[in-house]
């Protein structure tokens, strides 16, 4: 990908609720075409350090930088996938032709960016089926589908595929590999420990709203060194 938004720099990131630090001084680095994943145990803040770097909160305090930081290259250039699928009440095309239409991407290439987008996800012939009429997975496949039409530099992923079929899971991981190959970096939160071995080839580990550790996916998994990442 020429001209990336990335690398994107976190620096001592705190994020407070009534005093309370939920993000507690967090800094990292997301280069281009990386593979980040957060894992943590529940409440440890990683659904809300995705949230803040994706710009969807604002930091208590801290800064965050992008190598390109205008407002239209930010938001053409990253997207964020939930943990539940957010669908318009349309078809899959309409679905992801909404989204690249407010990204204003020319008629012209948003009918090829569609057509890609379907194949890629293998949707193509649900393309004119209402959106909330497919099944689970298949829905959390357009939602992937939707967010890597516009070819993102930076996908930020908050556990898509958390109570789906094994299937659907596989497709997903595809999707989302076959992405991070083409040079999108990828930010995952997952549970899954699976997952976050397949998916990923850096770890970082949240406490407390704290980065308690970091490093290499093959190394965190074989040999954690912090207690509390040994007994997650």
């Amino acid at each position: 990908m020429s001209s990336s938004i990335l690398p994107l720099r976190a620096c001592d990131l705190r994020f407070l609720v009534d005093t309370r630090p939920l993000i507690d001084g967090i800094s990292l680095t997301i280069e281009p075409g990386s593979s980040t994943v957060v894992l943590g145990p529940n409440g440890a803040g990683k659904s809300l350090l995705l949230r803040l770097l994706h710009g969807m909160l604002e930091p208590t305090s801290g800064t965050i930088t992008w190598e390109k930081s205008s407002s239209g290259d930010l938001r053409r250039s990253q997207s964020m996938v939930f943990q539940r699928p957010v669908l318009l009440r349309r078809s899959v095309e309409a679905n992801i032709a909404y989204a690249l239409c407010a990204l204003s991407i020319p008629r012209p290439r948003r009918s090829e960016m569609i057509d890609l987008a379907l194949e890629r996800a293998g949707l193509t012939q649900a393309r004119r089926v209402q959106a909330r009429l497919l099944s689970v997975g298949e829905q959390q496949r357009l939602s992937v589908a939707r967010a890597l039409a516009s070819e993102p530099d930076i996908l930020f992923l908050d556990e898509p595929t958390a109570s789906l079929d094994p299937v659907s899971v596989q497709r997903i991981e595809t999707l989302v590999l076959e992405a991070n190959n083409r040079g999108t970096a990828i930010v995952l939160v997952t549970h899954d420990i699976g997952q976050a071995r397949r998916l990923g080839r850096d770890v970082i580990f949240l406490h407390d709203g704290k980065d308690v550790e970091r490093g290499p996916a093959e190394t965190f998994m074989l040999n954690p060194r912090t207690e509390v990442a040994r007994a997650y």
